[in-house]
This record gives structure tokens, C-alpha cells and sequence, in this order.
């Protein structure tokens, strides 16, 4: 290249990191290497793909979303090259990105080797984490509803990838009792994502013995609390034999042995094995609020 073309490539860089001679891209575009920098993208009208230029030489690109609409809007690297992101899903990363939510951004650079890397993005919390939100509106940076949505395999790669490495990964057929799980949808171009709309989240006992016998992603039913209404009398029993696991009880030390009952009376003595009087019962649920799940999707 000649001294002029090298002038007029660092003229028009400065131009592109300036934002100063780019449009707002709204359709199917392949871009340039004139094309690079600061970029602005608006899928309003409908969802498209924009691809970046190749990799062959040292260049960067942040790409950022400038409408908050539901259109897929795809960044997509040329050819057979790869962007470098979830590499601990995917060494050799993916072959494209979403961009989600208005302002929602990735700043790329080449490795100039048909690789791009991420320098850096408006939302890098680790994906698949589940969070609760004080708005019902969805905030940019790659977040869905934590719904069991079927998702689509070739559209959401490093999703499903993170699903078959999770250890939480069931079929639709065992799905029942599972719905935090993820699962493997059709078995060929689908896969599920946990179910968390109406639920209490607990923590995974991973060895500690309190709530033993679980498995990541496992429902669980409420603790049921039978009792009478008599104020005089009993006013709750707790089961420890056989059937605790029905009635939602976890197992504790010191807990009374298995087979007996145990209750507590008006006059606050613990006794063993009661003879109910007038019995009734129900599900304990403390005071709560209702918060907007929604799960990490890129």
C-alpha cells in the first residue's frame, strides 16, 4: 500500500471510532474494512444480520443496538471465522452473536488471524444466571424470561452448549418434578430452559444433609403442616417417620426418631405420638413479593 492509502485508512478510522461517518444501519449489510469503529444498529423495522468484515488485519468494531424492540438481530462473523466469546463452552467460540435490548453493545477487535475478540460488552454476566427485577421490561444485554421457553439449537449454540455442560439436563419426558432443569427439547433441533415463574429458589445442598437426596433443578413440594382447631389442644404436628418426604419435612439432627410425631400443646410441652383431635392441615408459604424472573441468554 502506498503512504496515501495508509493516511486515508487511519483518516477513516478516526472517523468510524468518532461515529462521524456512519448512518444507523437498519437492513442486511456485509460490511467493509472501511467499514469499522463505531457502529450503530436499528432492527425496529424487522430482524436481519449484519456481518463484519474478515478478520485479516488489525481493526476494531463495537457494535451497538440503538432500538429495544424483539427483532433477532444477529452479528455474524464472515465466512468460516469465529468470534471469541464463551470459550469455555466453545475453544474456538461461535460464528455469531445476538445483540439484545437498546444500548446493548459488543467492541470487537481482530486478532487478524480470521478471529474476532471481545474487548468488551455492555452485559458480561456469567450466562444461564438467573436474577429477579424490580421492572416487567427486559433490560439489554442478553436477558429472557426465566419461563421454560423452547429454544431453538442452531439459533442459540452457546446456550445449548451451556445446558449439555450444566449437569441439569433432562428430557421432556422426565421433565415433571424437573422444571428447573434444562432439557433437550425434541431431542434433535430444540432444548427447554428452566421453569422459575411461580417458584420459591433454593440453594443445591451439595452434601450438607439438610435438604439431602437432591438433585440441581429439582422441584420440591411445600412443607404441609397438619394440625387441629382447637386452641386447647394440639396446634401442629410434625411427621418425621416414612412419610416426611410427602409432607415436604426436611430431615434434621436431633429430629425425633423415625416412626414417632411429635406436637406442640397450648402449655408448650413437646409430646409424642398425639391423638389428633379434629385435624386440618396446609401448606406453609411465608409473606413474599412477586419479582420478574429473567435468566442470561449470551
Amino acid at each position: 500500500m502506498s503512504r496515501a492509502d495508509d493516511l486515508a485508512d487511519i483518516e477513516s478510522g478516526l472517523l468510524a471510532m468518532r461515529g462521524l461517518n456512519n448512518a444507523v444501519i437498519t437492513a442486511a449489510k456485509v460490511l467493509t474494512n472501511d467499514e469499522t469503529g463505531f457502529l450503530l444498529v436499528d432492527a425496529t423495522a424487522a430482524g436481519f444480520t449484519l456481518t463484519l468484515p474478515p478478520a485479516n488485519r488489525a481493526m476494531d468494531v463495537r457494535v451497538q443496538r440503538v432500538d429495544n424492540g424483539g427483532n433477532r438481530l444477529v452479528i455474524q462473523a464472515a465466512g468460516a471465522e469465529r468470534i471469541l466469546f464463551h470459550t469455555h463452552l466453545s475453544p474456538t467460540g461461535y460464528p455469531f452473536f445476538v445483540l439484545m435490548g437498546a444500548g446493548d453493545f459488543w467492541h470487537l477487535r481482530s486478532d487478524s488471524n480470521g478471529s474476532w475478540r471481545v474487548l468488551d460488552r455492555l452485559d458480561a454476566t456469567p450466562l444461564g444466571r438467573p436474577v429477579f427485577e424490580t421492572t416487567t421490561a427486559f433490560q439489554p444485554g442478553g436477558w429472557a424470561a426465566h419461563n421454560g421457553f423452547i429454544y431453538n439449537r442452531a439459533e442459540w449454540p452457546w446456550v445449548w452448549d451451556h445446558a449439555q455442560a450444566s449437569g441439569m439436563l433432562t428430557t421432556e419426558a422426565l421433565r415433571a418434578g424437573k422444571e428447573g432443569m434444562w432439557t433437550q427439547g425434541d431431542g434433535a433441533s430444540t432444548f427447554r430452559s428452566p421453569e422459575g415463574r411461580g417458584e420459591f429458589m433454593r440453594m443445591l445442598d451439595e452434601s450438607r444433609g439438610i435438604d439431602a437426596a437432591r438433585v440441581a433443578g429439582s422441584a420440591q413440594i411445600g412443607s404441609f403442616l397438619p394440625g387441629d382447631n382447637n386452641a386447647a389442644d394440639e396446634v401442629i404436628y410434625v411427621h418425621t417417620s416414612g412419610d416426611k418426604a410427602g409432607l415436604g419435612w426436611d430431615t434434621f439432627t436431633g429430629a425425633p426418631a423415625s416412626g414417632s410425631v411429635r406436637y406442640m400443646s397450648a402449655s408448650g410441652i413437646s409430646t409424642a405420638d398425639p391423638t389428633p383431635i379434629s385435624l386440618h392441615g396446609g401448606a406453609a408459604r411465608p409473606r413474599n413479593i412477586a419479582y420478574p424472573g429473567r435468566i442470561k441468554l449470551i
